[in-house]
């Protein structure tokens, strides 16, 4: 498994299907080359753009500075990830964010911060918060991480993401958005995208597996299910991927007792 999410090849059957049902199944394309077959699917992501699900401000982009030892000589580097605004309650105003502990790997120095930038909405242009570590799993074993805001988000500028307060539901879809930074719909990681109904094919508390498609850079992004009412839902973070038809993530079930602690003390 590769991590920091994802491929350069998109390509595996999709479900488009209702709530529960897995029997309908987007086509494959098979080419036949040389005597070798492909398979090929159309990327299935969306774009973020007006007439998307409101819910989809609260993933941003996140930019952690870092550096590693490779050959006796110190390199520096810089992750871009994908972290999700959280919160206890709708309408309060949010300072905790939710991304991937190998996000935040090898930053090791405090006095080049963290930034965390969300889309323009009510403001004219996106708003950037430098952002400092909380807690997190300490291994891919356990990849999650959370932050907090230097300054709290008013739900007026963008409303956070509610926590999912069951466990992740296999038999109702998903809904997978980040900044991947592939060339085509990510452009680069310059724009949001999300995979809107992709299945759970495999549940597990510490990692878990979907048929949604991103790519690096999506790492950190959020996984969202709909509640009993129909609203969005944190059910989890991007992880990791094979580069082809399956994309990992874990459940907010991993880490509920750190992320209900750290909310409750921020008072948000």
């Amino acid at each position: 498994m590769r991590r920091c999410n994802k491929s350069s090849t998109p390509g595996r059957p999709r479900a488009r299907a209702v709530v529960g049902l897995l029997l309908a199944t987007l086509g494959t394309l098979s080419l036949v080359a040389g005597g070798a077959r492909a398979q090929v699917t159309a990327d299935t992501r969306e774009i973020y753009s007006s007439a998307a699900p409101p819910w989809l401000r609260a993933v941003g982009r996140l930019a952690v500075p870092g550096s590693r030892y490779r050959d006796g000589n110190r390199q520096h580097l810089r992750e871009d990830c994908s972290a999700t605004l959280v919160t206890r309650s709708a309408g309060a105003a949010a300072d905790t964010i939710v991304t991937a502990w190998h996000c935040l790997e090898h930053y090791n120095d405090l006095s080049r911060p963290i930034m965390f930038t969300l889309l323009a909405g009510v403001e004219p242009a996106p708003r950037t918060i430098e952002a400092y570590r909380l807690a997190d799993g300490g291994g891919m074993h356990a990849d999650w991480a959370l932050l907090r805001l230097r300054q709290p988000v008013a739900a007026a500028a963008v409303a956070a993401l509610e926590i999912q307060s069951g466990r992740t539901d296999p038999g109702q879809l998903i809904t997978m958005a980040g900044y991947s930074r592939d060339p085509g719909k990510g452009g680069g990681g310059t724009r949001l995208t999300f995979d809107p109904a992709c299945l759970v094919t495999r549940l597990d508390v510490a990692s878990s597996e979907s048929n949604c498609l991103a790519y690096k850079g999506a790492s950190g992004g959020a996984v969202v299910q709909q509640s009993v009412n129909g609203e969005p839902r944190f059910s989890g973070v991007i992880s990791a991927g094979d580069g082809a038809n399956v994309s990992t993530f874990v459940p907010v079930t991993t880490f509920r007792g750190a992320i209900g602690l750290y909310l409750t003390s921020s008072g948000r």
